[in-house]
């Protein structure tokens, strides 16, 4: 029983993505102080830059291929696998077929929630420019 007011169903149909820019858009799945789910969606092309955060992160790649980076490794997933980031270590991807990924963060990603910019998508080829 949820006595507290929070939310507890969140139904993919019913919620609007929120456009990150550079062909990347997702939508928070559900969280707490603890834990946060993100359905992260991608456009063929569209990269998350590398970058790095104090939160421990795995993600299952739900649809599509994507190339990770984490640290000095380098690997090419697609459907059904997973891959897991431990805090603070620097992380990529580039997507290689249009695809959606599922992040889940502890504790929560109170940055996801308080409006704060996303600086680390983009589009592979604005990026092979600069």
């Amino acid at each position: 029983m949820n006595t507290n007011n929070k939310k507890v169903f969140f139904i993919s149909d019913e919620m609007s993505w929120e456009e990150l820019g550079g062909g990347v858009s997702r939508q928070i799945m559900g969280y707490d102080k603890n834990i946060m789910m993100v359905k992260v969606k991608f456009e063929k092309g569209a990269i998350g830059s590398p970058h790095q955060h104090p939160h421990s992160q795995t993600t299952f790649i739900a649809k599509g291929k994507f190339e990770f980076i984490s640290g000095d490794n380098k690997k090419v997933l697609a459907s059904g696998d997973s891959i897991y980031f431990e805090p603070d270590i620097i992380h990529s991807a580039v997507c290689l077929e249009t695809g959606i990924l599922i992040d889940v963060f502890s504790p929560c990603r109170e940055d996801f929630l308080d409006g704060s910019k996303v600086s680390y998508f983009g589009n592979k080829n604005e990026t092979d420019e600069n």
